[in-house]
């Protein structure tokens, strides 16, 4: 004792001084380095996507102090600078309270500092700011406007696009193309340098097409955004007008030319005009007009008017008929003559006619002629009503052409053309794609579809429907064409998010034609995730994982996808979580039984952890659920079954319906076997001899009533049951003659004689006066008064139960032989006792 009391005041001097020594060195906390890609620490070298949304917790402040004091957090930033995190001061986490931009700003520095209450440590740390795809790429020159001469050779370059994305990486990087909408183009765009050409074999041709405009389309790479992947674009139009070159030469209008020069003219007088125009329509040349050949010098041409004018009387003509080629050059800047064309005019000479044409009708004269006709006629047929020729719809002209007076008269064709139903409805797109989240009312509108019939009158009237194995739950407007949901309709994307029908547009004819609708039905987060209890037993064995798991009823990510973690344990920071799988396992230092009994309080290893299942959808939903972890070492097993109990440690039904196989197994082999047995024995059919009987019987059963502390020694036969007694009670109540004998089979009464044999269903003789029973010895430790012990009875005890027969299983010819053949030994030892 005096030894233990002086152990007590060393270790109270050595607390003292301890004590003492703490008081004066107190040494300043300090945060944890773990690095860039760590999250937790002091928040060096960490770094954040810009799409991280306010209000998550990005990182967990880290440290201890020294002298094991309690810490706490801070986190400031520069004066003027914004603030971007925010701490909390007990527990480190670090959550981010404003929008991030990476291209306004790609990096924040941040003051954390560590205190225990007395000393404080401040360091200067930097975030930085990832990039994420969340900027489209900006044209630097266009929409623009370009002139290109028509001259332009092909496959040379004529402009070179320039745009910028101000994001990194693959999302930083542009590509071009050219959006045609299914038309031809007459230019390419290299996809990475942006240099518009124009194609191999193509050329430009101003009197075709004076303008063209292109749709430049750029692209970046793609990256990711919000935890999906995103590719962004832009679109821009650059207009191209074709400059007119000199490649066309001048062409003459309204040939063939046919003059006349009558008897009555004279010199000077105009026989007939010519005119050409510059083939190059851009900028169109002055036109210099001459006379080639074929003239005889009786004609002349005005060289800027183009008039053919006589320069003699026509007495003096000596043809009739003059073939005069005319050319038509034009005129540069410079006045140099510079491309031509040719013409021919026939001169023809004609005497006067002073009678004009008349138009008649079936009537007499008439200048209006009208009729009604259905369109589409077939090609050939006869105009029926009019008996004169008709060579334009609008007007007919008809001329002389052999008087020089040239008289002519005109007459008006009306023609009134019936409309008949020749179109089908034609709708406006092929398919049509309609989004509607899930929780959409019934009378929802889903998507507008349109469709035309050009017949006129009430052929043009078209009626929508709607029909398909996915337009249940649908119906449409069949004047408006606009798709609704069914009143009683209820929308859900985890039952079914793809519909697809087809809507008709049919006019009164039942012409029709049809689209193809696609209803895609968005998924809303409207499920949180489920444990499958609100209570969870797990056992862990020491370096082993545990794993729970929730389901998320959701139809897709991010609404189903699930996080877990850690809300509460006591004590804290003894078990971490896979926030993806929900393994559970302890923390890496704690490696043994006697790690975790120190940690604990109590004998029993178990913890009860609250586990939170969270999703990330938006809103987001959680739920928690109570783990109850009972932690255990590992029991060395080997062979096969070693490592199945292992694997199914958590899965105790796995276990159960491995037992129920292995019995299964068992009964049906035990089956199988007596099965053959029976048939075997069921074919044999006859009684087993004498001599086998004997050898098939066995000694009776024996008990030794004990005495006091010894136990009760049962021997069975198989058929008859002998019982050897020494100072028992019987179920009457009356005692034996000590060292006397009882032979009982299934008996009720007994004899006064030493020995006694009893069979089932005999007489006996009657008993012999009761006497005061015997107590049992009393039970070591008991005392009087106590309850006492009673011996059963050999009616209670040796009785035999009855078995109950199987009606359905055939009678065994060889036990019912065995049954009376010891019935009759039985009869025969009775009557030699009585005797």
């Amino acid at each position: 004792m005096k030894n233990v009391k002086k152990l007590h005041f060393s270790l109270l001097l050595v607390f003292v001084h301890v004590c003492f020594v703490e008081t004066q060195a107190d040494y300043a906390p300090f945060f944890y380095d773990n690095g860039p890609y760590s999250s937790n620490g002091n928040l060096a070298l960490f770094s954040l996507t810009e799409d991280t949304p306010v209000g998550t917790e990005i990182y967990a402040l880290n440290g201890t102090d020294p002298e094991g004091q309690e810490v706490r957090y801070g986190l400031s930033f520069e004066p003027g600078a914004k603030e971007y995190f925010r701490v909390e001061a007990k527990s480190g986490n670090i959550t981010l309270v404003e929008q991030l931009d990476r291209e306004i700003l790609d990096s924040i520095e941040v003051l954390v500092s560590i205190t225990d209450g007395r000393s404080k440590v401040t360091e200067k740390v930097t975030v930085f700011v990832m990039d994420a795809n969340d900027e489209r790429p900006v044209f630097k020159n266009l929409p623009s406007f370009l002139d290109v001469p028509e001259n332009s050779e092909s496959g040379s370059s004529i402009y070179k696009v320039l745009a910028v994305d101000r994001d990194t990486g693959s999302g930083g990087s542009i590509t071009f193309y050219l959006q045609t909408n299914g038309q031809s183009s007459k230019f390419a765009i290299d996809r990475h340098s942006g240099v518009l050409r124009i194609k191999p074999g193509e050329m430009l041709d101003y009197e075709r097409s004076t303008t063209h405009f292109i749709t430049v389309v750029a692209k970046d790479g793609g990256g990711n955004y919000n935890g999906k992947e995103q590719v962004m674009s832009s679109s821009a139009t650059l207009t191209i007008n074709v400059i007119d070159t000199q490649d066309t030469p001048p062409s003459f209008v309204g040939t063939p030319y046919f003059g006349y020069v009558y008897e009555v003219s004279v010199p000077g007088s105009e026989i007939f005009t010519v005119f050409a125009k510059d083939g190059d329509l851009g900028t169109p040349k002055p036109i210099h007009y001459s006379l080639e050949n074929g003239t005889d010098g009786v004609f002349g041409i005005n060289k800027t008017s183009g008039v053919i004018s006589l320069l003699t009387y026509p007495i003096y003509l000596k043809r009739e008929i003059f073939n005069m080629k005319v050319k038509a050059s034009e005129v540069s800047p410079e006045g140099n003559l510079m491309d031509y064309g040719f013409t021919t005019v026939v001169i023809r000479v004609v005497d006067l006619n002073n009678h004009p044409p008349t138009f008649y009708g079936e009537n007499g004269p008439q200048n209006m002629f009208e009729m009604t006709m259905y369109e589409h006629p077939p090609e050939g047929e006869i105009i029926r009503g009019l008996k004169i020729t008709v060579n334009d719809s609008d007007q007919l002209l008809a001329v002389e052409m052999d008087t020089p007076e040239r008289f002519s008269a005109t007459a008006d064709i009306v023609i009134h053309l019936l409309d008949t139903n020749d179109n089908a409805p034609k709708f406006s797109s092929v398919y049509y794609i309609a989004r509607i989240p899930e929780n959409s009312p019934g009378n929802s509108n889903v998507v507008s579809v349109t469709a035309t019939d050009p017949d006129s009158g009430f052929w043009g009237e078209v009626k929508y429907s709607i029909y398909g194995s996915g337009a249940d739950l649908f119906l449409i407007n069949s004047a408006s064409g606009i798709i609704y949901t069914q009143p009683w309709a209820s929308l859900d994307a985890e039952v079914k998010s793809k519909y697809n029908f087809y809507v008709k547009a049919e006019d009164a004819e039942g012409k029709y034609s049809l689209a193809e609708v696609f209803v895609t039905v968005l998924d809303l987060n409207d499920h949180p995730p489920e444990f499958n209890e609100n209570f969870l037993e797990k056992t862990m064995i020491i370096g082993a994982l545990v794993k729970i798991e929730a389901q998320d009823d959701d139809a897709e990510g991010p609404n189903n996808v699930i996080e877990y973690s850690i809300m509460k344990t006591d004590p804290e920071n003894i078990f971490d979580i896979n926030a993806d799988t929900g393994e559970i396992k302890l923390k890496s230092y704690i490696k043994s039984m006697d790690i975790v009994q120190n940690i604990t309080k109590q004998n029993d290893c178990t913890w009860s952890v609250v586990v939170q299942a969270q999703d990330r959808g938006s809103p987001s939903f959680s739920t928690t659920t109570v783990v109850k972890i009972d932690i255990t070492e590992a029991i060395q097993l080997r062979g096969p079954w070693a490592s199945f109990f292992v694997q199914s440690r958590d899965k105790p039904l796995h276990i159960l319906g491995m037992i129920a196989g292995v019995i299964s197994l068992m009964v049906v082999v035990t089956v199988f076997i007596s099965t053959i047995m029976f048939m075997r024995n069921k074919k044999s059919n006859r009684i087993l001899p004498h001599r086998r009987i004997r050898r098939r019987n066995k000694p009776p059963v024996t008990f030794k009533f004990p005495n006091s502390g010894e136990k009760l020694l049962i021997q069975e036969p198989e058929v008859m049951v002998g019982v050897n007694c020494s100072n028992c009670n019987i179920a009457s109540g009356h005692p034996l003659p000590p060292n006397h004998n009882m032979n009982v089979v299934t008996g009720h009464h007994w004899s006064p004689n030493h020995n006694v044999s009893m069979v089932s269903g005999r007489h006996w003789l009657p008993p012999p006066p009761p006497n005061a029973p015997a107590l049992p010895p009393l039970l070591p430790g008991g005392r009087p008064g106590d309850r006492q012990w009673v011996v059963p009875t050999v009616l209670g005890t040796v009785a035999q139960i009855k078995p109950k027969r199987n009606r359905n299983r055939p009678v065994d010819s060889v036990n019912a032989a065995l049954v009376s053949e010891l019935k009759m030994r039985l009869d025969q030892r009775r009557l030699a006792n009585c005797s």
